[in-house]
Protein backbone atom coordinates (compact mmCIF):
# COMPACT_ATOMS: atom_id res chain seq x y z
CA UNK A 1 0.00 0.00 0.00
CA UNK A 2 1.34 3.62 -0.96
CA UNK A 3 2.79 5.91 1.59
CA UNK A 4 0.07 9.35 1.85
CA UNK A 5 1.40 12.15 -0.23
CA UNK A 6 3.69 14.49 1.79
CA UNK A 7 6.10 17.63 0.84
CA UNK A 8 9.23 16.08 1.32
CA UNK A 9 12.34 16.93 0.62
CA UNK A 10 12.31 14.50 -2.09
CA UNK A 11 9.14 16.08 -3.67
CA UNK A 12 10.47 19.56 -3.53
CA UNK A 13 13.34 18.65 -5.15
CA UNK A 14 11.13 17.44 -8.52
CA UNK A 15 8.68 20.25 -8.24
CA UNK A 16 8.77 22.51 -10.07
CA UNK A 17 9.40 19.39 -12.64
CA UNK A 18 6.14 17.67 -11.58
CA UNK A 19 3.59 20.80 -11.50
CA UNK A 20 4.72 21.37 -15.19
CA UNK A 21 4.77 17.76 -16.30
CA UNK A 22 1.32 17.07 -14.41
CA UNK A 23 -0.80 20.74 -14.16
CA UNK A 24 -2.50 22.29 -17.77
CA UNK A 25 -1.89 25.13 -18.50
CA UNK A 26 0.71 25.79 -16.00
CA UNK A 27 2.41 28.82 -17.65
CA UNK A 28 -0.95 30.58 -18.59
CA UNK A 29 -2.32 30.09 -15.34
CA UNK A 30 1.19 31.67 -13.81
CA UNK A 31 0.33 34.61 -16.06
CA UNK A 32 -3.04 34.73 -14.99
CA UNK A 33 -2.08 35.14 -11.23
CA UNK A 34 0.41 37.84 -12.17
CA UNK A 35 -2.39 39.67 -14.41
CA UNK A 36 -4.83 39.39 -11.54
CA UNK A 37 -2.68 40.71 -8.87
CA UNK A 38 -1.34 43.27 -10.46
CA UNK A 39 -4.90 44.80 -10.64
CA UNK A 40 -5.66 44.20 -7.27
CA UNK A 41 -2.24 45.42 -5.37
CA UNK A 42 -2.82 48.35 -2.90
CA UNK A 43 0.19 50.11 -2.29
CA UNK A 44 1.74 49.88 0.82
CA UNK A 45 -0.26 46.56 1.44
CA UNK A 46 0.86 42.57 1.56
CA UNK A 47 0.68 40.23 -1.18
CA UNK A 48 0.17 36.61 0.38
CA UNK A 49 0.73 33.65 -1.48
CA UNK A 50 -0.83 30.53 0.95
CA UNK A 51 0.60 26.86 0.09
CA UNK A 52 4.16 29.15 -1.83
CA UNK A 53 6.08 25.51 -1.74
CA UNK A 54 9.09 26.93 -4.17
CA UNK A 55 8.14 30.31 -4.21
CA UNK A 56 7.67 30.48 -7.82
CA UNK A 57 4.34 32.26 -7.78
CA UNK A 58 5.58 34.73 -5.82
CA UNK A 59 8.73 35.33 -7.51
CA UNK A 60 6.34 35.89 -10.80
CA UNK A 61 4.46 38.30 -8.87
CA UNK A 62 6.52 40.37 -7.01
CA UNK A 63 8.64 40.87 -10.77
CA UNK A 64 5.16 41.96 -11.87
CA UNK A 65 4.80 44.57 -8.92
CA UNK A 66 6.88 47.28 -9.48
CA UNK A 67 5.64 49.36 -6.41
CA UNK A 68 8.27 49.27 -3.60
CA UNK A 69 5.67 49.79 -1.20
CA UNK A 70 4.32 46.08 -1.80
CA UNK A 71 5.54 43.56 0.29
CA UNK A 72 4.81 39.84 -0.36
CA UNK A 73 4.52 37.11 1.95
CA UNK A 74 4.82 33.56 1.42
CA UNK A 75 3.76 30.64 3.83
CA UNK A 76 3.67 26.87 3.50
CA UNK A 77 3.92 24.19 6.04
CA UNK A 78 6.73 22.13 4.40
CA UNK A 79 10.11 23.40 5.56
CA UNK A 80 11.97 21.42 2.78
CA UNK A 81 9.73 24.22 0.85
CA UNK A 82 10.58 26.75 2.57
CA UNK A 83 14.29 26.38 2.38
CA UNK A 84 14.10 25.92 -1.24
CA UNK A 85 11.94 28.92 -1.38
CA UNK A 86 14.42 31.13 0.35
CA UNK A 87 17.38 29.92 -2.30
CA UNK A 88 14.77 30.69 -4.87
CA UNK A 89 14.16 34.08 -3.69
CA UNK A 90 17.56 35.09 -3.26
CA UNK A 91 18.68 34.08 -6.84
CA UNK A 92 15.86 35.80 -8.02
CA UNK A 93 17.15 39.52 -6.55
CA UNK A 94 13.52 39.90 -4.49
CA UNK A 95 14.52 38.74 -1.28
CA UNK A 96 14.37 41.75 0.79
CA UNK A 97 11.14 42.57 -0.74
CA UNK A 98 9.67 38.86 0.97
CA UNK A 99 9.35 37.28 3.99
CA UNK A 100 8.80 33.35 4.23
CA UNK A 101 6.75 32.10 6.95
CA UNK A 102 5.81 28.01 8.20
CA UNK A 103 2.32 27.76 8.94
CA UNK A 104 -0.36 24.72 8.59
CA UNK A 105 -3.72 26.54 6.88
CA UNK A 106 -5.24 24.26 9.39
CA UNK A 107 -4.52 25.86 11.97
CA UNK A 108 -4.71 30.00 12.92
CA UNK A 109 -3.65 32.03 9.98
CA UNK A 110 -2.19 35.45 10.90
CA UNK A 111 -3.22 37.66 7.97
CA UNK A 112 -3.11 41.72 7.61
CA UNK A 113 -3.33 44.35 5.65
CA UNK A 114 -3.49 41.94 2.11
CA UNK A 115 -4.71 43.01 -0.65
CA UNK A 116 -4.02 39.78 -2.76
CA UNK A 117 -4.23 36.27 -1.72
CA UNK A 118 -3.32 33.85 -3.67
CA UNK A 119 -4.05 29.98 -3.30
CA UNK A 120 -2.31 27.64 -6.40
CA UNK A 121 -3.84 24.39 -5.69
CA UNK A 122 -3.41 24.54 -1.47
CA UNK A 123 -7.18 24.70 -0.56
CA UNK A 124 -7.69 21.51 -1.93
CA UNK A 125 -5.25 19.77 0.62
CA UNK A 126 -7.26 21.87 3.29
CA UNK A 127 -9.40 19.48 5.41
CA UNK A 128 -12.35 20.17 4.57
CA UNK A 129 -14.07 20.50 8.05
CA UNK A 130 -11.37 23.28 8.16
CA UNK A 131 -12.26 25.40 4.80
CA UNK A 132 -14.91 28.15 5.62
CA UNK A 133 -12.62 28.84 8.93
CA UNK A 134 -9.56 29.50 6.35
CA UNK A 135 -11.42 31.30 3.46
CA UNK A 136 -13.22 33.04 6.47
CA UNK A 137 -9.87 34.16 7.88
CA UNK A 138 -8.49 35.21 4.56
CA UNK A 139 -11.93 37.08 4.09
CA UNK A 140 -11.34 38.96 7.07
CA UNK A 141 -7.88 39.91 6.88
CA UNK A 142 -7.92 41.22 3.47
CA UNK A 143 -7.99 44.87 2.52
CA UNK A 144 -11.44 46.17 1.40
CA UNK A 145 -11.36 45.26 -2.66
CA UNK A 146 -9.00 43.02 -2.21
CA UNK A 147 -9.13 39.37 -3.79
CA UNK A 148 -8.58 35.89 -3.42
CA UNK A 149 -7.24 34.29 -5.97
CA UNK A 150 -7.76 30.02 -6.00
CA UNK A 151 -6.88 27.97 -8.67
CA UNK A 152 -7.84 23.85 -7.57
CA UNK A 153 -8.73 20.65 -8.55
CA UNK A 154 -12.65 20.02 -8.92
CA UNK A 155 -14.98 17.20 -9.41
CA UNK A 156 -17.74 17.41 -12.40
CA UNK A 157 -21.77 17.97 -11.50
CA UNK A 158 -22.04 14.63 -13.58
CA UNK A 159 -20.27 11.06 -12.65
CA UNK A 160 -20.35 10.26 -16.37
CA UNK A 161 -18.61 13.74 -17.41
CA UNK A 162 -16.42 13.66 -14.27
CA UNK A 163 -15.17 10.09 -15.29
CA UNK A 164 -13.95 11.33 -18.94
CA UNK A 165 -12.58 14.31 -17.07
CA UNK A 166 -10.47 12.42 -15.48
CA UNK A 167 -9.54 10.21 -18.13
CA UNK A 168 -8.30 12.66 -20.33
CA UNK A 169 -6.29 14.38 -17.67
CA UNK A 170 -4.54 10.83 -17.09
CA UNK A 171 -3.92 11.10 -21.29
CA UNK A 172 -2.28 14.28 -20.37
CA UNK A 173 -0.13 13.54 -18.21
CA UNK A 174 0.77 10.63 -20.45
CA UNK A 175 1.74 13.06 -23.16
CA UNK A 176 4.32 14.52 -20.33
CA UNK A 177 5.81 11.08 -20.00
CA UNK A 178 4.10 10.03 -16.85
CA UNK A 179 3.83 6.17 -16.99
CA UNK A 180 0.40 4.06 -16.01
CA UNK A 181 2.20 2.88 -13.10
CA UNK A 182 3.03 5.93 -12.19
CA UNK A 183 -0.63 7.89 -12.34
CA UNK A 184 -1.73 4.93 -10.54
CA UNK A 185 0.25 5.01 -7.53
CA UNK A 186 0.09 9.38 -7.80
CA UNK A 187 -3.36 8.77 -7.68
CA UNK A 188 -3.34 6.17 -4.47
CA UNK A 189 -0.86 8.57 -2.22
CA UNK A 190 -3.01 11.09 -3.13
CA UNK A 191 -6.57 9.65 -2.09
CA UNK A 192 -6.98 10.64 1.31
CA UNK A 193 -4.90 14.02 1.14
CA UNK A 194 -6.20 15.85 -2.21
CA UNK A 195 -9.71 16.01 -1.47
CA UNK A 196 -11.55 18.17 -4.36
CA UNK A 197 -14.86 20.38 -4.67
CA UNK A 198 -17.51 20.73 -7.31
CA UNK A 199 -17.01 24.10 -8.97
CA UNK A 200 -20.70 25.06 -7.20
CA UNK A 201 -19.57 24.02 -3.95
CA UNK A 202 -16.00 26.24 -4.30
CA UNK A 203 -18.30 29.36 -5.17
CA UNK A 204 -21.05 28.67 -2.28
CA UNK A 205 -17.61 28.18 0.23
CA UNK A 206 -16.59 31.68 -0.70
CA UNK A 207 -19.95 33.20 -0.83
CA UNK A 208 -20.77 32.21 2.75
CA UNK A 209 -17.78 32.88 4.42
CA UNK A 210 -17.97 36.89 2.64
CA UNK A 211 -17.08 37.15 -0.60
CA UNK A 212 -20.17 38.48 -2.57
CA UNK A 213 -18.43 39.08 -5.67
CA UNK A 214 -16.96 35.95 -7.17
CA UNK A 215 -16.38 34.14 -10.12
CA UNK A 216 -14.33 31.03 -12.61
CA UNK A 217 -12.02 32.63 -14.30
CA UNK A 218 -10.10 29.22 -15.73
CA UNK A 219 -11.53 25.67 -16.91
CA UNK A 220 -10.05 22.78 -18.05
CA UNK A 221 -12.00 19.62 -17.72
CA UNK A 222 -11.47 18.66 -13.72
CA UNK A 223 -9.28 22.17 -13.22
CA UNK A 224 -10.46 25.62 -12.11
CA UNK A 225 -10.03 28.86 -11.29
CA UNK A 226 -11.89 31.06 -8.81
CA UNK A 227 -11.61 34.86 -8.24
CA UNK A 228 -13.29 36.52 -5.12
CA UNK A 229 -13.36 39.82 -4.28
CA UNK A 230 -13.66 41.41 -1.13
CA UNK A 231 -16.50 44.39 -1.24
CA UNK A 232 -15.98 47.06 1.11
CA UNK A 233 -16.83 46.72 4.87
CA UNK A 234 -19.80 48.78 6.03
CA UNK A 235 -19.58 50.17 9.79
Amino acid sequence: MAEDFEFNEGVASIFDDMLLRSIPHYAEIQRMNVELAQRFAQPGSVVVDLGCSLGTTLISIARGIKDPSVRFLGVDNSQPMLERARRNLEEAGIAERCELRAADLNDEIDLGNASVVTMNWTLQFVRPLNRDRVIRRIHDGLNDHGCLIVFEKVLGDESLLNRMYIDLYYDFKRRNGYSDLEIAEKRERLENVLIPYRIDDNLQLLKRNGFAVHDVVFRWYNWAGFLAVKMETRQ
